[in-house]
């Protein structure tokens, strides 16, 4: 997709073929990829902390395709 001087493609857009800017997974305002947007790829450190505070509640969760349990993982090892 094509806006004005902006080239999209999906997440991620480039201005001018210079500056590649991002959505914030948080709010979805435009971010600017480079050292100007220290908490890229979140436009503010109040995004950044939303969403760790999502992936702390387990709101947020990476796909697996076994069932885990705590137990499992911290249990005593058994010989």
């Amino acid at each position: 997709m094509l806006l004005g001087n902006t080239l999209c493609s999906g997440e991620k857009c480039t201005v001018d073929n210079e500056m590649t800017v991002v959505k914030c997974p948080t709010c979805a305002k435009p971010v600017e990829w480079s050292e100007k947007s220290p908490y890229r790829p979140f436009c503010s450190k109040r995004c950044q902390l939303i969403d760790l505070g999502e992936w702390a509640d387990e709101e947020k969760r990476i796909a697996s395709k076994e069932d885990i349990s705590d137990s499992d993982i911290w249990g005593e090892t058994h010989h």
